[in-house]
């Protein structure tokens, strides 16, 4: 049977039956065609899943595997970094290096937030991370989630779920010192600009 990775023949051939029956279309009019019944919005989305998935084939061979990355996030504030992290986004507190409280003496903290498999390192140390800096973050049940911090009473965040068509919804939150976690969801189908279904 075949599959996306046949793409480029399928396209081939369907030129080709069409131009038994004096249907003449381009090589590249196929090619979107073939894409649109993958469930792709153009040719150029299915080529991007077409290298990706021979990419990990290809390091399936070579043995090369990564983990998950977990970007380094600079702080200045424990007592905030909790009150963000912790309490308002749900994160739970792996380890630390020392005591996430102001008041735990001239320690620099380093520590490791985690929810689901989503992990984060917050740091105090310098060089570590910058303000400012921007985290994607893809996930499922984007929905929930942003009920989820509606319901909380967190003054200074209100975040909204944006659609970025063809097929991504963000719900994006910053942290107290500058930090930006963009939460991105992408949807079954394609979406257009409103976020209703095309």
């Amino acid at each position: 049977m075949r599959n996306h990775l046949d793409a480029k023949l399928m396209a081939k051939q369907l030129r080709q039956r069409l131009a038994e029956k004096s249907i003449e279309l381009g090589h590249g009019e196929c090619l979107e065609l073939v894409a649109a019944q993958f469930g792709y919005a153009d040719w150029n989305m299915l080529a991007a899943r077409i290298a990706l998935t021979r990419q990990r084939d290809a390091d399936g061979e070579t043995g090369i595997r990564f983990k998950a990355a977990a970007p380094i996030l600079r702080i200045y504030s424990r007592d905030k970094a909790r009150e963000f992290y912790l309490d308002y986004l749900g994160f739970h507190l792996d380890w630390a290096d020392a005591p996430l409280t102001a008041d735990a003496g001239p320690a620099t903290l380093y520590t490791q937030i985690s929810r689901d498999r989503l992990v984060i390192h917050l740091s105090e140390h310098h060089g570590d991370g910058s303000p400012g800096t921007a985290c994607w973050i893809t996930m499922k049940g984007i929905d929930a989630f942003h009920a989820e911090l509606a319901a909380k009473e967190y003054p200074n965040m209100r975040p909204g779920i944006e659609p970025m068509p063809p097929r991504l919804r963000v719900m994006e939150v910053i942290d107290p010192f500058g930090n930006r976690l963009r939460f991105g969801e992408f949807t079954s189908r394609p979406i257009r600009e409103d976020g209703s279904p095309v």
